[in-house]
């Protein structure tokens, strides 16, 4: 419900809209109805919706709205990424990142105002975190997607046909949402996504990974960044609550579960001296030999409250070889958009910061200006004091 205590139709899901017109007396048809007009033709004003009597708009009038975030900010990199900022009922602002692609077009979702888990690489969890976005929030960042790409002009295809819920914040920590919104983006009267087209990526909330199976049956990646719990809980903190050997049963459960032959994507974020060195590329080996799996390396993209710096390329061709020859289909996500900082790990928003993080961050950064953290001891003590 939105403040005005009115149902805002651009956060329903099929289900919830004919829940709302059986309570106002209606066919549940309107339902697929209106959201052919929002979500395949752009539409937002009732009045316009001409297949719908004058006398149910004026009712849905009376207690619905068609509301979605604002886009104040567009900023188009030089390899044709795009990135738009868009501000939130919180009154914090968000980011979300289109990337074209030879046969593909992926949007890159957020899905709360910064985030709470704080994983040393990332420059959302340095800006604290305020909230989570509401459905209309997170559906809105397609919508206005498409609207800015064409994507409502019947003659043209349809620019993003890949979804990766991998913008700012853990999509698993704003569930019921992020599910809703996804029920959207893989409706067939809405935009009719394939599930192998929808990513949910996840820093590893085991009790939600569990959930998953009875919501959806997108495709999901696994926010790992290291073979071990001793390093990966000195750089991503929520290992320290949900260990390696949880999180992969976890995600064998939820694999298990879909009905087709889908493996997920595990995330490894490569950081110069930290995680990149061959050991570590052969104990992931070893880690993952009885998980089927397909492997993503990212090179480390700096932003300016982290001390990290990018792996050399030698190190990254090494560790790619190392999994490679163990077996393992491996990719290297190729850096995009780092010009305008919306490359992977450096989307920052504009976030009305109620954890007080983002100040000791700042703090910190200008105390040790210069200072590089080269060993994960280092990093440890230094995650510590923080």
């Amino acid at each position: 419900m939105t403040e005005a205590g009115k149902h805002n139709l651009a956060g329903m899901s099929r289900q919830r809209l004919r829940e709302l017109f059986t309570e106002l007396g209606e066919k549940p048809f309107r339902a697929e109805q209106v959201l052919k007009w929002i979500h395949q033709r752009g539409v937002l004003d009732l009045d316009a919706m001409t297949d719908i009597s004058k006398v149910l708009r004026e009712k849905l009038k009376q207690q619905a709205v068609i509301s979605l975030p604002d886009i104040v900010e567009e900023q188009l990199s030089e390899d044709g990424c795009r990135k738009w900022l868009i501000e939130v009922t919180s009154g914090s602002r968000v980011e979300m990142v289109y990337i074209p692609e030879a046969g593909r077009g992926t949007l890159c979702v957020s899905s709360q105002a910064g985030c709470s888990l704080d994983c040393s690489f990332c420059a959302t969890g340095k800006q604290g975190f305020n909230s989570n976005l509401s459905v209309a929030e997170i559906i809105g960042q397609l919508w206005w997607a498409n609207q800015k790409l064409g994507g409502f002009d019947d003659k043209k295809e349809r620019p993003v046909s890949n979804i990766v819920m991998m913008g700012m914040g853990e999509p698993l920590l704003n569930f019921d949402n992020v599910m809703e919104a996804i029920d959207l983006m893989m409706d067939d009267v809405a935009y009719g996504l394939s599930k192998r087209k929808v990513t949910i990526s996840t820093s590893g909330v085991v009790p939600a990974i569990d959930r998953l199976s009875d919501y959806t049956d997108a495709s999901l990646a696994i926010s790992l960044h290291a073979p071990n719990d001793e390093l990966r809980s000195s750089i991503m903190p929520i290992n320290r609550k949900y260990p390696i050997a949880s999180l992969l049963d976890s995600v064998r459960r939820y694999m298990a579960s879909l009905p087709d032959k889908r493996v997920p994507v595990i995330e490894y974020t490569l950081i110069a001296g930290v995680n990149d060195h061959r050991q570590h590329a052969r104990e992931l080996a070893a880690l993952l030999q009885d998980f089927p799996c397909k492997i993503n390396l990212i090179p480390f993209n700096p932003f300016s409250l982290s001390d990290y710096r990018r792996p050399s390329g030698s190190s990254v061709s090494n560790f790619r070889q190392i999994l490679q020859q163990a077996g393992y289909t491996v990719t290297v996500r190729t850096t995009r958009a780092d010009d305008i900082a919306a490359a992977c790990g450096q989307l920052v928003g504009a976030v009305e910061d109620q954890t007080r993080r983002s100040g000791r961050y700042r703090q910190k950064a200008a105390e040790q200006a210069g200072k590089i953290f080269d060993s994960t001891d280092n990093l440890a003590v230094a995650a510590d004091r923080l």
